[in-house]
């Protein structure tokens, strides 16, 4: 995450660029697609605090890296409070590939709002970001338990990978959802 900031406020270089990891899923409320998130590692605790108390989103500070060698990802991440790490490498194989409307890759990217429940509500947070600029991709993992932290056995079959370098993001303040 890069260049983060509230609505009007400048960019803060200790504050505004970290890591970050997620496990999520991908849902329908109220007949709108968007995202639900099981957990979010950040490295910046100062972030972790601010989503986890405006945004009440599930946030969790983590020590991580991202280190990139020959077009390889190298990232890692190892939550402070518990026990969910992951370890491992990726690069994208292929040049950036506009996706078809009707394919997977646009049904799990084009998703413009992120769902969370405070207080027994669901909440909705408006999101605008243009077409993901997907590659295929590859990965190694060595070690991957965050999913696990969250309560979600993933399957034993081989993943779709999709890398994107950057994607600029706006999101909206959350408001309940009706």
């Amino acid at each position: 995450m890069s260049a983060i900031r509230g609505r009007g406020l400048p960019s803060l270089p200790s504050l505004s660029r970290f890591s970050e990891l997620n496990v999520r899923t991908y849902v329908t409320y109220g007949g709108k697609p968007g995202v639900y998130f099981f957990s979010l590692d950040a490295a910046n605790l100062p972030a972790v605090w601010a989503a986890r108390r405006f945004y009440h989103l599930p946030y969790f500070h983590a020590a991580m890296s991202s280190k990139e060698h020959g077009g390889t990802i190298h990232y890692d991440s190892r939550r402070y409070r518990g026990s969910a790490e992951y370890r491992g490498k990726y690069r994208p194989t292929a040049e950036i590939l506009r996706r078809e409307k009707g394919s997977i890759e646009r049904w799990l990217t084009e998703r413009y709002c992120l769902y969370t429940i405070y207080e027994d509500q669901i909440y909705r947070g408006e999101i605008h970001h243009q077409p993901w600029p997907l590659q295929d991709a590859e990965a190694e993992f060595e070690i991957n338990t965050v999913a696990a932290a969250a309560g979600i056995l993933l399957p034993n079959t081989p993943p779709l990978l999709h890398f994107a370098r950057r994607l600029e993001v706006l999101i909206w303040p959350f408001q309940r959802a009706e």
